[in-house]
């Protein structure tokens, strides 16, 4: 797979600099239960709300504005069965760019605090996901060290009202902020509408898988932190 990570050592700042960055911005995020975290962020472009339930049941409640983007984090959480509440509002007379990268960079950082030490994760995980011609491949890694790495090439360049590769910027934003390793593939197929929910369906599926907590495990790694 080709190397598509932001430049250093995975900076979660880097992901944000990939935006025009003419706009102040905060964020403030909240633990409001167990594996569970909200995260408000607020900047010159827009204002994101995110809840996240790492132990749910695939509930989801989402607006952003764009149609084909809430279907996807809504499959998100029903693959990956967990609780999700997205609410955005972005510069979308602009393009879908903004808004796109910061609900990833809300759900990136709502993930990590939800997952805390990460004590008793299965951590890795693999997926391979069909949907009819098109098939989408993810290795993932809760490594505590944030890399995003990318393979393959969508078929068209908007799918409903998303641009295609914000699909895939969306998740770079997630990886780099929830501080996890991810890898993705996505096959040759002449629909990329298929092409992208094979996609998001895969890391909700590896999602699931790495952050299913086994009794037995500490700490997943013999440093004794992640």
């Amino acid at each position: 797979m080709s190397d598509d990570r932001a430049d250093g050592e995975g900076d979660r700042d880097g992901v944000e600099a990939d935006g025009d960055g003419d706009g102040a911005s905060a964020s403030a995020t909240s633990a409001v239960g167990d594996r569970t975290a909200a995260v408000t962020r607020e900047t010159g472009e827009t204002a994101v709300e995110v809840t996240v339930d790492v132990d749910g049941d695939g509930e989801a409640t989402v607006d952003t504005g764009l149609g084909f983007f809430d279907h996807m984090l809504r499959a998100l959480a029903t693959h990956g069965l967990f609780d999700l509440t997205v609410r955005a509002d972005g510069d979308l007379a602009v393009d879908d760019h903004h808004t796109v990268e910061d609900v990833g960079i809300a759900l990136g950082r709502a993930l990590d605090d939800a997952l805390g030490d990460r004590r008793g994760v299965e951590r890795f995980a693999d997926q391979r996901v069909p949907l009819d011609e098109a098939v989408a491949d993810v290795v993932l890694d809760l490594s505590g060290r944030p890399r995003f790495y990318f393979d393959g090439e969508f078929a068209a360049e908007r799918v409903g009202d998303l641009t295609a590769d914000t699909a895939r910027h969306f998740f770079e934003s997630l990886a780099l902020n929830a501080d996890l390793t991810l890898h993705v593939d996505v096959g040759a197929s002449p629909n990329a509408h298929h092409q992208v929910e094979a996609l998001f369906k895969a890391v909700a599926r590896a999602l699931d898988d790495a952050t299913r907590v086994d009794e037995r495990r500490g700490v997943p790694s013999t440093k004794g932190e992640l």
